[in-house]
């Protein structure tokens, strides 16, 4: 009985199981940008770095990529 129970009889639970591994490895990765984000002083850096500037020239290649797998 214990041995079903560690085990699982079901497939379905394998993937529930990757899934919220998935999801639970993405709120750290999220968490953990925010804080590293969060430093005045990686800001500071970033702004020097101009990342803005290549983020807003990349936007319309972007915008150009969805127009066309939408079509």
């Amino acid at each position: 009985m214990s041995l079903e129970l560690t085990h699982g009889t079901n497939n379905s639970n394998g993937t529930d199981r990757d899934t919220l591994y998935l999801l639970g490895g993405v709120a750290l990765v999220v968490f953990g940008a925010g804080l590293i984000l969060s430093n005045p002083n990686i800001r500071k850096l970033l702004g020097q770095a101009g990342l803005g500037n290549i983020a807003s020239a990349a936007l319309p290649d972007i915008e150009r990529y969805l127009r066309l797998r939408s079509m």
